[in-house]
């Protein structure tokens, strides 16, 4: 659990750093860099979701987890947890948006899945020490332009990974590299929706289509018992 703790303190760590600092920073200026990081999110999906080599799986896996997600209404659900906290916590109108929006830009990535599955069957951290890295630079600006919520996405971390981690001994034989490859094409696709949010008027409900990341775990386990 090492990676998984670390990686949620660099979170917190790098959220209290743009809270406190954002005020230095004019809100244009924080405008134009939650727009440029906007674009680097939406090159790192592109690399993701390039790396798949069964497309149509990808595909059927966008629209089966996006009707899941739907029908479970999983983006509302989201919303209001990111809202309760909001409404504990006066003077800060954007803690949903940063909580929903952080949350799912630091667990569709590979380099949860395969630090947290390293880490629970090797002992091995240093995938996850360096997503801790990049994560905790992340939050410093999304925290700056999108709020404190952004750092309660570090319990989301926490328990996707963590999940993960202990799960890893029967998950072993199933996360493949193929598996996780798909997956993280998956994944790629919905860190550029949460890139192209920014940019659009209708929102993308990302959160809605998260079951998708699921799906090529669930086909390939299928296939596997024929």
């Amino acid at each position: 659990m090492l990676g998984t703790i670390v990686n949620a303190v660099a979170i917190i760590f790098g959220s209290l750093t743009g809270y406190f600092f954002k005020n230095l920073i004019p809100d244009r200026f924080s405008e134009s860099i939650m727009k440029s990081i906007s674009l680097a999110i939406v090159l790192i999906g592109v690399k993701m979701a390039t790396g798949t080599e069964n497309i149509l799986l990808v595909i059927c896996s966008m629209v089966i987890g996006t009707l899941i997600g739907e029908m479970a209404d999983i983006e509302s659900k989201l919303e209001g947890a990111g809202e309760m906290l909001q409404n504990r916590i006066s003077g800060d109108s954007n803690i949903s948006q940063g909580f929903v929006t952080s949350s799912l830009m630091y667990c569709v990535g590979s380099m949860a899945i395969i630090g947290a599955i390293e880490g629970g069957l090797l002992g091995k951290h240093d995938v996850l020490f360096a997503k801790s890295l990049l994560d905790g630079i992340i939050s410093i600006a999304m925290t700056a332009s999108l709020g404190i919520g952004v750092i309660f996405s570090s319990a989301a971390v926490f328990l996707y990974q963590g999940s993960i981690v202990l799960l890893a001994g029967s998950l072993k034989d199933v996360l493949t590299d193929v598996v996780i490859n798909e997956m993280s094409a998956v994944g790629g696709l919905l860190i550029m929706g949460l890139g192209f949010n920014v940019f659009i008027r209708d929102r993308l409900k990302v959160g809605n289509m998260l079951p998708a990341l699921f799906i090529p775990l669930i086909y390939f386990s299928v296939i596997s018992l024929f």
